[in-house]
């Protein structure tokens, strides 16, 4: 079969299922992928601002992570091995605790689930649970933890949860930062439902949150806000979990999203980003104490995947050894905030997010959608978040150039000119 035969409308739509939802925004057959860069199989490239989702942090296919998998792969290293222990588990476990743990006086077992960011977080509420003996979750507005029943329920999208065509039980939903507005502290309020025996809210087994919400529109709380609701986790018996699928992996700075911050969860969740090369790869990290699993009493297939452990620890090494990464991120991150600023200032809009995790409410859906659509045309793929799919998102690798970064903002800001231009003149 030739690339040129398959298009996406006689094959995918023949045979794919209609639930796919990235291919209607990008209607492109897409076959190679270098840095922050994505080529159609008609040669043509395209500056990739989505990045798997944050998966792609350090970009398409880094060199030096494909050459550690190709030397495994053609060395037969082992490529599934359930939980049985393998060198390149244990490199990978070794790097982690070097790089990651140690430096940051953190001290965390690390549990493998299945290959998902959803898989880690049914683990973590599940071991909540098991820990603290009892039932209910709290978790906030705009939050997503994945489309798995368990994750769904704690999920606030209701496109997501409209599709579970079941109850979902066991949370209850407390407002974000800032959810209210700027004169309401919506920590306080969880206090207060969480001190009277007749709020009607059950004592939770945890307390799940992301820092920053990436699907629910780049909500940033702040870290004094945070540093309240773990120690209201605290104080009534709940365990704190921090889902840093998205948000981590050095996406907002740091490796994790709350570095700096004074926090100490007692599980963190992570994937996308933690393979390295987008290969799947998800961890549940938990305090030793609370690591009372029985053996196999949470398992998964594919919580093996040993490709990606020699990617992983690689992508460690190569990033994180040293704070040079962290701070190219940094400077990267400020350059973007300005140009973004700058666009926001322009339209009377506002810039949300944080670190590269950062983006433009553009007032509505239908606004975002155009304007996104207007940047595919001049070859730069980027996305939405939000209730309402309003703010426009970028999620560009790392490792982007600032070269390519400034010249896919510039697309971005023409996009933002050319929708928003034409809507003002409708509306003389």
């Amino acid at each position: 079969m030739t690339t040129t035969t398959i298009t996406p409308k006689t094959t995918f739509d023949r045979v794919e299922s209609r639930v796919r939802s990235y291919s209607r925004s990008f209607p492109r057959v897409f076959d190679r992928a270098v840095g922050a860069t994505i080529y159609d199989v008609h040669g043509k490239a395209y500056t990739d601002f989505l990045a798997g989702c944050s998966t792609l942090n350090y970009g398409h296919n880094d060199p030096d992570l494909k050459a550690a998998l190709i030397d495994y792969v053609s060395g037969d290293g082992i490529a599934h091995g359930l939980d049985m222990f393998t060198d390149a588990k244990q490199n990978f476990l070794v790097a982690f605790e070097r790089y990651i743990l140690k430096s940051r006086d953190m001290n965390y077992h690390v549990q493998f689930t299945g290959p998902t960011g959803a898989n880690a977080v049914e683990a973590a509420l599940k071991l909540a649970r098991k820990v603290t003996g009892r039932t209910n979750v709290i978790a906030f507005t705009n939050g997503f933890h994945g489309v798995t029943l368990g994750a769904l329920a704690a999920t606030g999208n209701g496109k997501h949860r409209g599709g579970a065509s079941t109850p979902l039980t066991g949370v209850s939903r407390a407002a974000y930062d800032g959810y209210y507005g700027p004169d309401i502290d919506t920590a306080d309020l969880l206090e207060r439902d969480l001190s009277d025996p007749s709020s009607g809210v059950d004592k939770p087994a945890a307390i799940i949150l992301e820092t920053v919400q990436g699907e629910g529109g780049l909500n940033a709380a702040s870290p004094e806000w945070l540093r309240k609701i773990e120690a209201i986790a605290r104080r009534h018996g709940a365990l704190f979990i921090i889902d840093d699928i998205q948000a981590g992996c050095g996406r907002t700075g740091g490796f994790f999203s709350f570095d700096g911050m004074g926090l100490s969860p007692d599980i963190v969740t992570m994937a996308k980003s933690l393979s390295g090369m987008g290969l799947p790869l998800a961890v549940t990290l938990l305090k030793p104490e609370h690591d009372i699993w029985k053996p196999a009493e949470h398992n998964g297939t594919f919580r093996g995947n040993n490709h990606a452990f020699i990617t992983a620890a690689a992508a460690l090494e190569k990033f994180w050894a040293d704070h040079a990464f962290r701070q190219e991120v940094e400077s990267k991150a400020s350059y973007l905030a300005g140009r973004l600023s700058a666009i926001a200032e322009q339209h009377d809009l506002k810039v949300k997010g944080r670190g590269m995790m950062i983006g433009v409410d553009a007032g509505s859906g239908e606004r975002a959608a155009e304007i996104c659509k207007a940047c595919f045309a001049k070859g730069l793929i980027i996305e939405t978040s939000g209730s309402f799919d309003e703010v426009v998102k970028i999620l560009a690798p790392l490792t982007i150039s600032h070269n390519q970064l400034a010249a896919g903002l510039d697309v971005l800001e023409d996009a933002f000119d050319a929708v928003l231009g034409m809507q003002r003149a409708a509306a003389e």
